[in-house]
């Protein structure tokens, strides 16, 4: 309802929005003006207008209301904590953050869902087809629905899990500012956002213009300055140390030994201190993001109505980690290095069999077999996100007759995604600057080659050699496009059943997409292992493919206000699909997707609903032309490490046929920092994923009994077949050393694992004449995902007199999620595990319950409101019963249980406390607001975020993937920052 003031400001509104009208290149499609008689619904789930339509798929909606009093600042942090989302790449991702946040629907991952701005595509951010949440417009948000289970047949491919649906404020008129401010009880970690809005309707309503502009920044949390976090702690030995063996001074590894420089510089000793990376990586990235969004529409005449809409976003995400360094590199150094003391030389003479003294003084090469020197003199490493989006949409809506209408629209989106890498150790340059035989030139004096001093306590690498190793950039682009044309015709057929009194309703019509990809990396990343610490190269990649599509769905209701059928309507739809792939020789494959769903009210206020749909899931564009390329995997035990080799020969042997120098039996250590190398690529034979998913439920909503009360309970059921997935790394294991016989040592299981044929671990920097290839993960379509559960929404409101009373419960159970990466092997449960397994699968934690619940008061002009978030326990995927089958062994499947205690040179203030990292308990969190209505144009809005400070657990740095498992915790799962306040002012005029 219009205000005085906003009446007041009407005319000035209106002359403003009818000049955006004519002139803004940005807007977005409105639902036309129309008597309240006429008005229809848009339900998400189906193409088919209907005034009187209900769902028969369950929706869960999160309303303006909700968005307000948890000041929303991004779209992803509204949906991770609905029931049942899983977490995807957020603000909490550090070191795996590719500038993007992400929806992960089910745990299904989030390439199987789609995201929508009032029912439409939004180009995706890049080859892996998922959408940058960063770009919606949260200040224009009315509500969001979040559709999980098939939707294929409504919207194309990718529907999956679900759908994400963005619902913008229609008819928006008048002038909104919000502005807000958030920041921990530490005093760091600010977020401060600021948005405008304007709009107005003109021409008597027949028109209608908005334009909404924001501003958003949020600093770094340093893991450091959170107590859970100041050393990483071993998951297995529960020493607060340094979990990464490239450490500072230097460590040389050879076959049979691990020495490192002593904290003199004077001599070789035992390997004695890792490096605690910790304090340099963070739990919220720095962001900045500048965005506009504008809609128009305006009824040309009683038949025609044009509309238009346009989004810009402009997105800075910074991710700091630990300082660069030299990781497993094979390196040789001249005998007489101006940096090498004579003790340390002859040690590494002896040490590869030479003679010591005046010969090894001579040598010009002195193998150094695998080098790790973390570069703490360059500073962190940080990777810099610009990414800049636009897309637009334009569209006419047709009035054939009083119940048939015509809707076309096309649109077009590209995003760019800049990175820009520094702080990194070019590997080529160490080599480069070892051979020197004075301290000011190098033997190479190409690029201005400075000496380096390798040999030295930490800062002993001066600026110049530091500017030598360290003092280049390097960048990547992401480039993606969206064009699509789409066309529905709906209404009614004219056609009443006897018993029912609404007419059989249609929708019908065809849609094109067109997509494409393109990486484009520079010379540096796409060297393999030039930079220090920076995984994989990164190579070229471009490709696309076009979608053509035709569609049909139907509405029949069969009954209403009949005994024992106060309802009874069925849908149906069907959709097929053409996939044409843009590369040469590449072959065309085409889908069909269909659905079925019913809704029966016995009587008033009771309804059984239940749907079945087909679905599928095209190959990303990535999936298909990915070039090979060997990354990072989390891996924490390798069976070849340790004294186990020596005593069983048959494992000696797989050690040994996987590339493991016959000196290094007995000795191979774990992979640095549980990350193991693994090698993948795309696959252009791949074909579409199949899914069925059905969902059972109950609507009930007595208001003649309990007036404000509704409650909803549905089961859903997801199965995923021929899923285009890769094995996990236990998976990889396992299918080699679960059986270890005489044989296994020549099985392709065993043989395709590559090991560091220096120190025969599975990490180790990767080049092209060294590759370590590690663990084997090619594409396939031999996986299967499958997950089930219930939902169950209650909702209540009521007037006590004292005040008004809303009470809202969002819960899920999940009774299962399974994955297995092929028809024979082994179908890993996930549900209220964590591992590195079951985050690669999932991508973060899934307990067996969640739940949201916020019961408001609200007294005259004041809400007092508390929202209670749930996390049920769960416990270490080695604690499962069937722990052999999932690749664990006795040794392997107990975390750390006991006191953490210090090793090496860490301090770290959880020394002393007792911990079992084998199981996290169930969490409760508690948000308390209150919102003041000032005056009828001034809001104010205070919070309190985890209002009991509740810490997070401690499980240590290898017991998970490292994007999810940081500074010992989970902190996409688990708050890390500890409480923290937040207020937003809101006028309207």
């Amino acid at each position: 309802m219009l205000t005085k003031a906003l009446r007041r400001n009407l005319l000035a509104t209106t002359i403003i929005a009818g000049t955006l009208a004519s002139t803004s290149a940005f807007a977005q499609a409105v639902a036309p003006a129309a008597p309240a008689e006429e008005d229809t619904i848009i339900v998400t789930g189906t193409l088919i207008s209907n005034p009187n339509l209900t769902s028969s798929s369950p929706v869960a909606a999160v309303g303006q209301d909700e968005l307000q009093l948890r000041q929303t600042n991004t779209a992803e942090q509204a949906l991770r904590e609905v029931p049942g989302v899983i977490p995807g790449i957020g603000q909490q991702v550090n070191n795996g953050n590719n500038g993007t946040s992400t929806v992960n629907l089910r745990g299904l991952g989030s390439n199987r869902n789609i995201v929508l701005i009032d029912g439409v595509r939004v180009v995706p951010a890049n080859q892996s087809g998922a959408v940058d949440l960063n770009n919606i417009p949260v200040a224009l948000l009315d509500r969001l629905d979040v559709l999980t289970g098939g939707a294929s047949t409504t919207y194309g491919a990718d529907a999956v899990s679900g759908v994400v649906n963005f619902i913008t404020k229609k008819d928006f008129s008048g002038l909104a500012v919000q502005v807000s401010k958030q920041i921990s009880e530490k005093g760091d970690g600010n977020i401060f956002r600021t948005d405008l809005t304007v709009g107005a309707n003109f021409d008597s309503g027949r028109g209608n213009a908005v334009l909404s502009i924001g501003y958003q920044e949020a600093d770094a949390i340093y893991q450091g300055d959170r107590p859970v976090s100041v050393f990483g702690i071993s998951s297995t030995s529960g020493k607060a140390s340094g979990s990464s063996f490239t450490s500072v001074p230097t460590t040389i590894s050879f076959a049979t030994q691990d020495l490192q420089v002593d904290p003199t510089a004077s001599s070789l000793v035992p390997f004695y201190n890792g490096f605690n990376f910790n304090p340099y990586n963070i739990f919220q990235t720095p962001f900045r993001r500048y965005n506009i969004y504008g809609a128009a529409r305006y009824e040309v005449s009683d038949i025609v109505e044009v509309y238009t809409r346009a989004l810009f976003s402009k997105n800075t995400v910074k991710t700091i980690i630990a300082p660069s360094g030299i990781f497993g590199n094979s390196l040789t150094v001249p005998g007489n290095n101006p940096y090498l003391n004579a003790t340390i030389r002859d040690q590494l003479c002896v040490a590869n069999g030479f003679a010591p003294g005046a010969t090894c003084a001579a040598n010009p090469a002195i193998p150094l077999p695998a080098v790790y020197r973390r570069t703490v003199e360059l500073g962190p490493r940080t990777s810099t996100y610009v990414t800049q989006v636009f897309d637009y949409q334009a569209g006419a809506r047709f009035k054939i007759t009083q119940s048939l209408k015509l809707d076309v629209y096309g649109s077009y989106g590209e995003s760019e995604n800049a990175s820009t890498q520094s702080g990194y150790v070019a590997n080529s340059r160490v080599q480069q600057a070892l051979n020197a035989t004075n301290p000011t030139t190098c033997t190479n004096t190409a690029n201005g080659c400075v000496p380096l001093n390798l040999f030295g306590v930490s800062g002993s690498i001066n600026s110049a050699q530091a500017g030598f190793i360290g003092g280049l950039t390097s960048s990547v682009v992401n480039k993606t496009t969206l064009a699509q044309a789409h066309a529905v015709l709906s209404g009614d057929l004219g056609l009443t059943l006897p018993s029912a009194s609404d007419p059989v309703a249609f929708a019908v019509g065809a849609e094109y997409r067109k997509y494409s990809a393109a990486v484009l990396p520079d010379s540096l990343a796409q060297v393999p292992g030039e930079l220090g610490g920076a995984g994989g190269a990164t190579l070229p990649l471009n490709g696309g493919y076009d979608v053509y599509e035709a569609f049909g769905e139907l509405i029949v209701p069969i009954a209403k206000d009949q005994p024992f059928f106060n309802e009874l309507t069925l849908e149906t739809g069907v959709r097929y699909s053409k996939y044409k792939v843009n590369a040469a020789g590449q072959p065309t494959f085409t889908a069909t997707t269909y659905k079925g769903g019913v809704t029966w009210a016995p009587v008033a206020g009771l309804k059984v609903r239940g749907n079945y749909q087909r679905a599928v899931r095209a190959p990303t564009i990535g999936e298909l032309f990915a070039p090979v390329v060997t990354g990072l995997t989390s891996l924490t035990i390798d069976p070849c490490a340790g004294a186990a080799p020596t005593t069983n020969a048959n494992l000696a042997a797989i050690c040994l046929a996987q590339g493991a120098p016959a000196a290094s039996i007995g000795s191979i250590q774990n992979p640095s920092a549980s990350q193991a190398n693994e090698t993948g690529c795309g696959n252009p034979n791949i074909k579409p994923e199949k899914a069925d998913s059905y969902t059972v439920g109950l609507v009930i909503s007595p208001s003649e009994i309990v007036p404000g009360f509704n409650i909803t309970l549905d089961y859903y059921n997801i199965k995923v077949n021929g899923a285009i997935t890769s094995a996990t790394s236990a998976d990889v294991i396992g299918a080699c050393f679960n059986t270890i016989t005489a044989a296994s040592s020549t099985s392709a299981a065993c043989t395709g694992i590559g090991r560091n044929p220096a120190n025969g671990r599975l990490s180790g920097t990767s080049t092209a004449t060294v590759p370590i290839l590690g663990l084997p993960v090619p594409l396939t379509n031999n996986g299967r995902l499958a997950t089930d559960g219930i939902d169950l929404t209650v909702n209540y409101k009521r007037d006590l007199g004292f005040a008004g009373f809303n009470f809202g419960f969002n819960g899920n159970w999940t009774r299962s999620s399974a994955f297995r990466a092929s028809p024979t092997g082994f179908n890993r449960e996930c549900v209220g595990y964590f591992s590195a397994n079951c985050s690669s699968q999932n991508g973060a934690i899934q307990p067996e319950f969640t739940w949201t619940q916020r019961t408001t008061l609200t007294f005259g002009e004041v809400d007092l409101s508390m929202l209670w978030r749930h996390l049920s326990a769960v416990q270490y995927e080695g604690q499962a019963s069937d722990f052999a089958a999932r690749g664990f062994t006795d040794a392997s499947r107990n975390l750390f249980s006991g006191t953490i205690t210090n090793k090496g040179l860490a301090a770290s203030p959880l020394a002393g406390t007792t911990a079992n990292f084998n199981k996290i308990p169930s969490y409760d969190y508690f948000d308390l607001s209150a919102r003041f209505n000032l005056t009828k144009e001034m809001q104010l809005t205070l919070t309190a975020f985890n209002l009991f400070n509740r810490a997070p657990p401690v499980v240590g740095s290898g017991a998970g993937t490292t994007g999810q498992n940081s500074g010992n915790t989970f902190p996409s799962t688990y708050d890390p920052i500890g409480r923290r306040f937040a207020a937003t002012v809101n006028l309207r005029f």
